[in-house]
């Protein structure tokens, strides 16, 4: 749907994006609510948002669709908070939380099948708040779009949204099947990013700079903090599991260097390359 009124809880990165592209598209009228004065600022500088309200309950006022782009705990708390006006007002919404179960089993408990379809999209930014957000980051973007059980309805419309609003490209899938898949597409790298930045900090060499490669692999360390201990937590056993795995691929590096085990180093480092070589676009 294109709807006349636009709601939007959170105006950071995502929310951010998501209420410029809307004002791109044309959308009359966007409410933007956020606890960060500096981000709801920026958006109404950067004309994302046609107005700022100061309360939850004000940014829902005569919306006809509500995006709730705050991390995966503070979004079952708006949930919770605006389910009741939702189901009255027929007031249609989604998420952007990258982990889903834990969102979708709150709304089913919250009776939100008529309205609510759960949304990740594939367009993050290590960089938090307005900052990292623009008008285009979206577009083109896939967007892994979850139904709750008889809310075919609901998903239809969170779709029409994505794809007419944003220019994005939703794609449905099961609350389960996404959480599996973004632990190793997603979770775990960002847990692996903080892991080299953490070591780096603890055990690094006073002053040193950072080459490209210590650059480019911390760059996920420098994500929101909030966002991602509520993701890595809601979906800690996938996690666990990845990380499981990383542990044991690191030992084999650890055995063969500690053996000089050239052939064995090379044939470990060869997996690595020939994987990455397959997946680069």
């Amino acid at each position: 749907m294109i709807p006349h009124t636009l709601g939007i809880v959170g105006l950071g990165a995502i929310g951010g994006s998501v209420a410029w592209a809307a004002a791109r598209a044309g959308i009359p009228r966007i409410i933007g609510y956020s606890k960060s004065r500096k981000d709801g600022v920026a958006a109404v500088r950067h004309g994302a948002v046609t107005e700022l309200a100061t309360d939850l309950p004000r940014a829902l006022r005569g919306v006809e669709f509500l995006v709730i782009a705050v991390p995966p705990g503070a979004t079952i708390e708006v949930m919770r908070a605006t389910a009741s006006q939702l189901k009255t007002k027929g007031v249609f919404c989604t998420d952007v939380a990258s982990v889903k179960g834990p969102v979708m089993r709150a709304a089913e408990t919250l009776g939100l099948q008529e309205v609510f379809a759960g949304s990740h999209p594939f367009a993050g930014s290590h960089r938090p708040g307005f900052g990292g957000a623009a008008p285009d980051r979206l577009s083109g973007a896939v967007i892994y779009v979850s139904p709750l059980r008889d809310g075919d309805r609901a998903a239809r419309e969170v779709c029409d949204f994505w794809t007419r609003v944003v220019s994005a490209h939703p794609v449905q899938v099961s609350a389960e099947e996404h959480d599996a898949l973004v632990a190793w597409t997603s979770h775990l790298p960002q847990a692996v990013s903080s892991a080299l930045a953490v070591t780096l900090a603890r055990h690094g060499a006073r002053g040193m700079r950072l080459g490209t490669g210590a650059q480019s692999a911390t760059r996920l360390a420098g994500g929101d903090v909030t966002m991602w201990t509520d993701v890595l937590l809601m979906n800690r056993e996938a996690v666990i599991a990845g990380l499981a795995s990383f542990d044991h691929v690191v030992s084999e590096l650890t055995r063969a260097l500690n053996a000089g085990d050239a052939e064995g180093v090379s044939r470990w480092l060869e997996q690595g390359a020939h994987w990455r070589r397959a997946v680069e676009p």
